[in-house]
């Protein structure tokens, strides 16, 4: 199915006593360029949300934003640092030799000094974690790739409509095209008697002339390419693959066409009819650069 390239995708959810919000978006781009924002301590999560994201989605520059919030803060792990805490109570017991005091020492008064309680959050688990945002992720994706292909329904209905009106002036090209011809050859007919000043004019030669001018002119094949390039055009629609760079190429081959039958073009009504199909191609060529 077409998708655009411009989406949009949110989803929160409470995994493991985890509050996860992944947002994804999108815009147009040549390539597949993927940026994420992740919470510090998370910072593994970005190649692993790229490698998912760039398996799912082909072209535009995406932006994934991530949010973890941990509902209960149980990996915090509090620590006694022994070799401190046993250097105060020897130099309590020290004092109360020496000065001859109470050594009323506690290990409440003791905790109380610094860095004899070290308060520390064990490592994080990566896969427990990454388990839980991939599976926000997904859904946010799932949003995203949705929004995509509703957009590319519509650029689907637009460049086929525009595709119609190209074969609709093709189709006037080729059938005012002879006329051109034979117009030609009554002009040189009535131009050759004028000069001659008889009607015994050389039809072998008029012939003659209005073939070469027939084959200057003519443009059969070029409507033909046109016609192809536009079958084809339509053809990739029903591709399950990224479209977007081919259907560019072949919008070049079909301007190509238009401004060779433009060239040969000595008529005015087909001149201003290859006009509007550059008009056209101009159009759909602005559109295939949103499609992925």
């Amino acid at each position: 199915m077409i998708r655009s390239m411009t989406g949009y995708g949110r989803s929160q959810q409470t995994i493991d006593s985890m509050n996860i919000t992944v947002e994804i978006k999108s815009v147009n781009h040549r390539y597949f360029d993927f940026s994420s924002r992740t919470p510090r301590i998370y910072g593994f999560l970005d190649e692993k949300l790229k490698s998912y994201v760039q398996s799912r989605v082909s072209r535009g520059k995406i932006e994934c934003y991530v949010q973890v919030d941990n509902l209960e803060d149980d990996n915090v792990v509090v620590e006694v640092n022994h070799s401190l805490a046993k250097g105060y109570a020897e130099a309590f017991e020290t004092l109360s030799e020496v000065y001859g005091i109470e050594n009323n020492l506690n290990a409440g008064i003791l905790a109380r000094f610094n860095d004899v309680l070290l308060i520390r959050k064990e490592e994080a688990d990566e896969d427990k974690i990454w388990n839980a945002v991939k599976s926000v992720a997904e859904s946010a994706v799932d949003k995203f790739i949705e929004m995509r292909e509703v957009e590319g329904e519509r650029l689907r209905d637009d460049i086929c409509s525009r595709a119609d009106i190209i074969l609709d002036k093709v189709k006037y090209v080729e059938s005012r095209s002879p006329e051109t011809v034979k117009e030609y050859t009554q002009k040189l007919l009535t131009r050759m008697q004028e000069v001659i000043g008889s009607v015994n004019v050389d039809e072998t030669r008029i012939l003659t002339e209005a073939a070469i001018y027939a084959d200057k002119i003519a443009v059969a094949e070029e409507t033909v390419r046109l016609r192809s390039h536009i079958d084809q055009l339509k053809g990739f629609f029903d591709s399950d693959e990224a479209i977007g760079r081919k259907m560019d190429f072949l919008v070049q081959e079909i301007n190509r066409e238009a401004n060779t039958i433009g060239s040969k073009a000595s008529d005015v009504d087909i001149a201003r009819c290859v006009l509007d199909i550059k008009s056209e191609v101009e159009k759909i060529r602005e559109q295939v650069q949103n499609i992925e």
